[in-house]
């Protein structure tokens, strides 16, 4: 283990992922993530994802910016802009893991953003921060093939941290040099609301299987029954001869179930 003393800062899923791999070689001597809330159908307050893999391994966590003296700062999937002042801090700047092949894709949902354009190929960069949204100089990136959300996500943060590993000790030597981005290529992703995942059944049969695929489970895609008005989450789609084949449906209040059992007892969804 490399003696030196990183910050790191991170809260959802993706964040705990390249967290849990960074600890065994880069164990940060502090984790700053955003404060617990609500989480799940019961909204019971709970820690963030790299909250609880800092706490099981013993790491401080904090909420806030106060008293950071380290090395480096590492961040992935914070969720809230950095102010510039803390960015300067540490020796070595601070150094992000973007889920995207920038300067293509900066801003909150790069992931999402890339499966519902129907790219066949997205990525991971590891950029040295500014005081701009995933602006910064790129240190190193890698290419990916894309998947559903939840597979893509988990595959994007693995390789991420990897690839940070590699590089950690070649950017503090000064062997990497940042690569400033071409800007006039710069594309962004939004932030993905509930209301995204309704279906609008006139789009291309690509079109909604890129939806279902990107919106899984979250904010999840749905339409509405014509007779009872109410909600069925389109849960699995694929396309085949350039038709939409839904395979599998949650009418709302009832378990996950096949389209074709649905189908016995009420109408087709389009």
């Amino acid at each position: 283990m490399e003696n030196y003393k990183i910050v790191f800062i991170g809260t959802p899923r993706f964040g705990a992922i390249v967290l849990e791999k960074l600890i065994p070689i880069y164990k940060p001597i502090l984790v700053i993530t955003n404060p617990d809330k609500p989480r799940g159908r019961n909204n019971t307050v709970s820690p963030s994802p790299v909250k609880e893999l800092a706490l099981k391994n013993n790491i401080p966590v904090q909420h806030d910016f106060n008293n950071i003296e380290c090395d480096l700062i590492i961040t992935a999937a914070y969720g809230k802009i950095i102010p510039e002042n803390i960015l300067n801090i540490p020796t070595y700047k601070a150094i992000n893991i973007h889920p995207s092949l920038l300067p293509k894709y900066r801003g909150p949902s790069p992931i999402q953003t890339a499966i519902l354009n129907g790219e066949k190929e997205t990525g991971v960069s590891i950029m040295v921060m500014d005081k701009e949204m995933d602006h910064g100089p790129i240190l190193a990136q890698t290419k990916h093939k894309i998947a559903g959300y939840p597979t893509l996500e988990k595959e994007l943060a693995e390789k991420g941290a990897e690839l940070l590993i590699d590089i950690i000790p070649k950017y503090i030597k000064g062997e990497i040099k940042p690569k400033e981005q071409d800007h006039t290529k710069a594309t962004f992703s939004k932030i993905i609301k509930k209301e995204d995942g309704k279906i609008d059944w006139n789009k291309s049969s690509q079109e909604i299987e890129q939806q279902v695929k990107a919106f899984n489970p979250w904010p999840g895609t749905f339409t509405f029954d014509k007779k009872s008005g109410k909600r069925i989450k389109i849960l699995e789609v694929k396309v085949s001869n350039n038709e939409l084949i839904i395979e599998k449906v949650q009418p709302e209040g009832k378990k996950p179930m096949d389209y074709n059992d649905y189908l016995k007892g009420n109408d087709k969804l389009f």
